[in-house]
């Protein structure tokens, strides 16, 4: 069985051939502009326009905890906005990461990814702004995507 490739480096320039899905947890409150986010937008204006619409017309849709939506931004290249965070900031109720959704949302991704035949690129998901432990989140994308068969690089920030 394979496991994940950790790389420094640039998760929104995913350098290997075929499919890509680039991965990232966004909140269920309609925000986004701080975080990973703003180097996707840098990139790509599609993901927040897809997302910002998506929670705009959520009475209509799935958008909540462990909803996941897949934009294509270019002809290899699709972004995954995985809702595993509720609200923003950390509060009475704790830090905002939501473990059991980025988990429901880890298995639509996983099927997505295997559907394309693509690899997952992400930073280390839910532990950022979101405040959560990497060793809650790497046995998830372990159980849901590497032992599917689907490769996996995680992205610390920094030059490579």
């Amino acid at each position: 069985m394979s496991e994940i490739t950790y790389i420094r480096g640039d998760a929104t320039v995913p350098s290997v051939k075929g499919v890509k899905v680039i991965a990232h947890v966004c909140n269920d409150i309609g925000g986004w502009g701080k975080g990973f986010v703003v180097a996707l937008s840098r990139r790509w204006p599609q993901p927040e326009a897809a997302y910002r619409a998506w929670h705009r017309e959520r009475a209509a849709n799935d958008f909540g905890l462990g909803a996941a939506q897949f934009v294509q931004v270019e002809p290899y290249v699709w972004v995954a906005n995985l809702v595993g965070q509720r609200g923003m900031g950390t509060g009475s109720k704790g830090v905002p990461v939501r473990y059991e959704a980025i988990d429901t949302a880890l298995q639509a991704l996983a099927d997505k990814a295997a559907e394309l035949d693509a690899s997952v690129h992400m930073p280390r998901i839910g532990c950022g702004l979101a405040g959560g432990k990497w060793s809650r989140v790497e046995p998830l994308i372990t159980e849901r995507l590497v032992k599917r068969g689907i490769a996996v690089t995680v992205y610390d920030h920094g030059e490579a």
